[in-house]
C-alpha cells in the first residue's frame, strides 16, 4: 500500500489545511463507513484536482460537483437509470448487496472513479472501479483510492484511460489545485 507521504512528496498539498470533516456525520449521511486512505486524502488535500485531471470529492464541499454526498445521490440515480435501460453492470456488482460509491471524477470526460463496496468487506479493502462515463465500459483496479491516485500521477497505473497524462504531457512536476482556486466563482 502506498503511504500518504509518498503522494505528498510527489504532489504537494495546499499550504492551508482543508476544513475539518466530521467523519461520523459524513458516514451517517452516506450510510457507509469510508476507507482510511480516502480520509487521509481529504484531510491532506481537500476538494480539488490533481494534475488538472482527477477531482477529489469530499463531504460537504461548497461546490456540488465536488461534494461526496451530492455526487453519490446523482450517480446512484444515473446508474440506476442506465441499468434499468439495460446497460450491463460491472461484474463486481452482480454480487448481492454490492454497490459502488463515487470518490472522484475525471476532468471533462464524465468519467467517475468509484469504490466497489462488497457486503461484509471492510472499507479499507474496497477497490477502485473506473467508469468511462459516456459509455458502458468499467475498469477494475485492485487497489485503494490513495494508491490509485499515486499510480496515475506516476504513470504506473495499468489503465486504458489515464495513459495520456504521461504519453502526451510528460509531466515531471505534479500539482494539486483546490476547488476554491479552480472554481472559486462557481459556488453553489
Amino acid at each position: 500500500m502506498i503511504a500518504l507521504d509518498a503522494l505528498v512528496r510527489l504532489c504537494p498539498p495546499p499550504a492551508e489545511r482543508p476544513p475539518a470533516v466530521d467523519w461520523a456525520l459524513a458516514e451517517r449521511a452516506l450510510g457507509a463507513a469510508l476507507p482510511a486512505d480516502y480520509k487521509q486524502l481529504v484531510e491532506t488535500y481537500g476538494d480539488g484536482i490533481f494534475d488538472d485531471t482527477i477531482w477529489l470529492l469530499v463531504p460537504d464541499s461548497a461546490y456540488s460537483d465536488c461534494d461526496l454526498h451530492a455526487q453519490t445521490t446523482e450517480r446512484d440515480e444515473i446508474l440506476a437509470d442506465l441499468w434499468e435501460m439495460g446497460e450491463e453492470k460491472p461484474a463486481g456488482l452482480l454480487e448481492a448487496g454490492a454497490r459502488v460509491l463515487p470518490w472522484a471524477f475525471e476532468e471533462g470526460t464524465g468519467a467517475f472513479l468509484y469504490w466497489l463496496a462488497r457486503p461484509g468487506q471492510h472499507p479499507d479493502e474496497w477497490t477502485v472501479l473506473y467508469n468511462e462515463g459516456r459509455g458502458p465500459l468499467w475498469e477494475h483496479h485492485d487497489t485503494g483510492c490513495l494508491a490509485f491516485v499515486f499510480a496515475v500521477l506516476t504513470g504506473t497505473a495499468k489503465t486504458e484511460y489515464f495513459g495520456y497524462l504521461y504519453d502526451e504531457l510528460k509531466l515531471t512536476e505534479h500539482r494539486f489545485m483546490t476547488a476554491d482556486q479552480t472554481l472559486g466563482a462557481c459556488r453553489r
